[in-house]
């Protein structure tokens, strides 16, 4: 049975209209009873509550003075005991009452994270009772034996082994508890993919930014340096195209000079002659040691493929490059000579 004091307390808060101390915010008469039946109700059958008063504000910012219960819930002997607050809303029994784990009681024991009918850190407790809440099939009495016999399986301080989460046979367990149950599992698996959902969106994430970071050095590196040559092959055909409209121009200029001696191959070179001012006919001369020089680099130039290539060997190579070397340097030598004596070349017009 309740104690006296406590009955006292609850009588004495919701009948004594002489005094102003409680002034709580329930005004049916009937309502009063029935909220004083499911309160002793309440204390006789779990004696570690005792009731009290405060003021509740609501979500919506609406403060309230109601009556609440406060006290440990031992589930099981092994685990830490529940300091629980049960606020009686002022439609109460039409309304399920408020409950909250009460950890600021409790600096040892934290909520754990993802309990499915705690919320951390506010310690605000739902579960299907409260929601399927129902006068007067519901009572604050049964609301405390059903929360027990819920964290015995789900305790909100400690992580209980996956045993105890198992169901029993149907015979021995009810629908309440089947529910609560089911709705536990439902919450895990959720929180399982959620995890699981997340972790696979973060490595698509990071997968991503990968191929964006390729996609990135491709367009730099690959196709900015395609573009480079691009540019660099359109310079080039540019300027073969004036080379090759300066010799058009220079070749209808001098076609009947390029046309001396047509089917007469020693006759060919009359396309080109040299004239001097003086008459010495130094420019004869330097053509012929210009064509010379040009002559020596290109079988030079032929003998570096042919070594490449495994043509011809090293030994021949070098001793054809010293030959060739000599005869380059004669002919530099006599550019040199023949350009100090300030000699003048003229092409035929």
């Amino acid at each position: 049975m309740a104690s006296p004091t406590a009955i006292q307390f609850i009588e004495l808060a919701l009948f004594n209209s002489n005094t102003t101390t409680f002034n709580l915010s329930y005004s049916d008469p009937h309502q009063k009873w029935i909220i004083r039946n499911h309160l002793l109700s309440l204390l006789q059958e779990f004696p570690t509550f005792s009731p009290s008063f405060g003021t509740f504000v609501h979500n919506d910012g609406t403060a309230v003075t109601l009556l609440c219960v406060i006290g440990d819930l031992r589930v099981t002997a092994s685990t830490p005991p529940v300091p629980l607050t049960i606020w009686l809303h002022q439609n109460h029994p039409l309304t399920p009452p408020m409950v909250f784990v009460a950890t600021a009681e409790s600096k040892t024991n934290t909520i754990r994270n993802g309990h499915p009918f705690v919320h951390s850190p506010s310690g605000s407790t739902t579960c299907p009772y409260l929601e399927t809440w129902a006068h007067p099939r519901c009572s604050l009495s049964s609301l405390v034996r059903n929360l027990a016999k819920l964290f015995s399986h789900d305790h909100p301080f400690v992580m209980l082994s996956h045993k105890n989460h198992a169901f029993a046979h149907v015979s021995l367990v009810s629908k309440r508890e089947a529910l609560d149950r089911l709705v536990g599992s439902v919450h895990y698996d959720v929180a399982s993919f959620t995890a699981a959902a997340e972790r696979e969106r973060l490595a698509l994430a990071e997968l991503r930014a990968e191929m964006v970071e390729r996609v990135n050095v491709v367009e730099r590196v690959i196709i900015g340096g395609l573009e480079e040559e691009k540019k660099r092959l359109k310079m080039k055909v540019l300027e073969l195209t004036e080379q090759a409209d300066v010799v058009m121009n220079w070749l209808r200029v001098n076609y009947d000079a390029v046309n001396v001696g047509v089917g007469d191959e020693g006759n060919v070179e009359k396309a080109f002659e040299g004239v001097d001012d003086d008459g010495g006919g130094d420019s004869e001369k330097l053509l012929d040691c210009l064509a010379a020089d040009r002559a020596v680099e290109d079988v030079i130039y032929a003998l570096d493929k042919a070594v490449e290539e495994g043509v011809v060997s090293l030994e021949g190579y070098i001793k054809q490059v010293r030959a060739l070397a000599r005869e380059q340097f004669y002919h530099r030598a006599m550019l040199v000579k023949l350009r100090g004596s300030a000699t003048i070349l003229h092409w035929p017009c």
